[in-house]
């Protein structure tokens, strides 16, 4: 089975279909084009002083200066099509076990080695092995074999077939890093736009345009900054102060504020990203099922969509599958507040009387304290009582995340339902935040990934996501749009829905724009 643009789009057309993009303020003022030049400046509501550039622990910060850095072997384009990037076809065996990528010719690393194989494989396996403590070890857990056929094609075996599998190698954690003494080089040297040039972890990053980039229309900036700014209103006020050129993670509390100013322009883009509050089941009383139900009935789903979201968003139904996805359980029971069934499931716990504390931080994503609070009081009504514990913004994804018992966090989400389950839901990953499993899940995950039958594979994802909506360690109770803002002196096309900030590329796809 040969790649073809148009099978691509079918796989990630359910996304695509319901990307919105929203341009408020100021009418849009002409441009002639992308030019080149220019330092720009990005600011990111994450970071951490425990960040890295090995490429297997990045988080949110990371990831935007990251993808500035690095090529990767495939890149779901702002159009929903899968496209190669560093690989310039591929091909499939008839059961999808066997992948054999063809490399583009005439790559250049940062540091002058030309690209071969040998890069690639030492790049997934980077990844791999008993010893990894890489984010994307699922994502690769049913590779055999990684192998050379020449210098320019790299052969890949699953244990079993993946039709998804180019999808997975656009994952964020999996750029391509030269070969050196047979391991990857995690220095930052990358096949990027840009060369790294300066890193202050939880502070800022910077890197220069790199010369020799082989794409001929990316990489419009001179220079490029990516600024580590937690506060939601510091962010805002570094845009309309002119200290950043964009943002992410727009404060919709605020946003009107920025609605009224003629030099910002608002984007809100449809996608699978996720509002989480995650609970650890190997830890009572969230082991209890009957608990973990109470806290699912007890929160307003509409309400959290009105008051949080503003409306930019749509409501969850505690699994990670947006309604966008090509099999969305379309028949699941949306579940409703219910205090009385919140209430009813607390006291089968046994649960009467203790009180549960919820962690929190704005860092988790915007509103998210507010989030907490709101939370508390539809508890409430349920005669449930929490504490909110706001915890420090800076190094929350460290400290909080995956240690304390609940927490509230958030999930950009994946390209496929495989993808998502797969790196997050199956027993034992190494992102799975709630650490939860379910032989019956585990069992599904792997019939669906392998089965070529639309209908059937639809079936299994549906019955997957009721298994997680039921029994899952994890409340979902919104789909969020990816709400950013940037000056008008920023230019860009279609914004991609595959990822924040233009699918992580922002620093690649804009440019500063010529004023009319």
């Amino acid at each position: 089975m040969q790649w073809r643009p148009e099978l691509s789009r079918r796989h990630f057309l359910g996304v695509s279909a319901a990307a919105t993009l929203g341009l408020m303020g100021a009418p849009l003022r002409a441009q002639t084009g992308p030019k080149r030049g220019g330092h720009f400046r990005l600011g990111v509501g994450g970071g951490a002083t425990t960040d890295t550039l090995d490429p297997a622990n990045w988080k949110p910060f990371m990831t935007s200066y990251g993808h500035a850095l690095h090529g990767y072997l495939t890149e779901v384009g702002a159009d929903g099509v899968l496209r190669g990037e560093v690989a310039e076809s591929w091909e499939a065996s008839p059961d999808a076990k066997i992948w054999t990528f063809k490399l583009r010719a005439g790559l250049e690393f940062h540091n002058g080695k030309s690209l071969s194989a040998e890069d690639v494989i030492a790049s997934l396996n980077h990844h791999r092995g008993e010893g990894s403590k890489s984010a994307a070890k699922a994502i690769l857990a049913s590779v055999v074999d990684i192998r050379a056929d020449g210098p320019d094609v790299v052969v890949v075996e699953l244990a079993t077939g993946n039709a998804d599998f180019p999808y997975l190698l656009d994952d964020y954690h999996l750029p391509m890093m030269p070969a050196k003494d047979g391991l990857a080089d995690t220095s930052g040297v990358g096949l990027g736009g840009y060369v790294l040039e300066m890193t202050d972890f939880g502070v800022k990053a910077s890197a220069t345009r790199f010369a020799n980039y082989w794409k001929p229309n990316a990489a419009w900036f001179d220079s490029i900054e990516v600024l580590a700014i937690h506060d939601a209103t510091a962010r805002t006020n570094a845009l309309l102060t002119g200290q950043i050129h964009a943002m992410d993670r727009a404060d919709l509390k605020t946003i009107h504020m920025l609605e009224r100013n003629q030099g910002i322009e608002i984007t809100s883009i449809a996608g699978t990203q996720h509002y989480t509050m995650p609970m650890l089941v190997d830890q009572a009383p969230y082991s209890n099922k009957d608990l973990r139900l109470a806290l699912k009935y007890g929160i307003d789903r509409q309400q959290f969509l009105d008051t949080i979201l503003r409306g930019y968003g749509q409501i969850g139904n505690d699994h990670p599958i947006s309604p966008a996805m090509r099999y969305a359980a379309k028949d699941l029971p949306q579940r409703a507040y219910d205090p009385d069934r919140a209430k009813f499931h607390f006291e089968k716990a046994g649960l009467s009387g203790t009180k549960l504390s919820l962690s929190t931080a704005e860092a988790a994503f915007p509103g998210a304290v507010d989030a907490a609070v709101l939370y508390q009081q539809n508890l409430a009504a349920a005669g449930i009582e929490i504490d909110v514990l706001r915890e420090p913004n800076d190094g929350y994804w460290d400290n909080v995340w995956t240690k304390k018992p609940w927490c509230t966090a958030f999930w950009s989400g994946r390209a496929t339902e495989d993808w998502m389950f797969s790196q997050v839901y199956a027993s034992g990953t190494e992102w799975n935040d709630t650490r939860w499993g379910n032989e019956r899940f585990d069992e599904l995950l792997l019939k669906a990934r392998a089965e070529l039958d639309e209908n059937l594979r639809g079936e299994m994802y549906a019955e997957m996501q009721g298994i997680v909506h039921e029994d899952g360690g994890v409340v979902v109770p919104v789909f969020a749009n990816y709400v950013g803002a940037m000056s008008r002196k920023i230019g860009h096309g279609t914004i991609g829905t595959s990822w924040a900030l233009d699918g992580y590329r922002s620093t690649e796809r804009w440019w500063f724009a010529e004023e009319a």
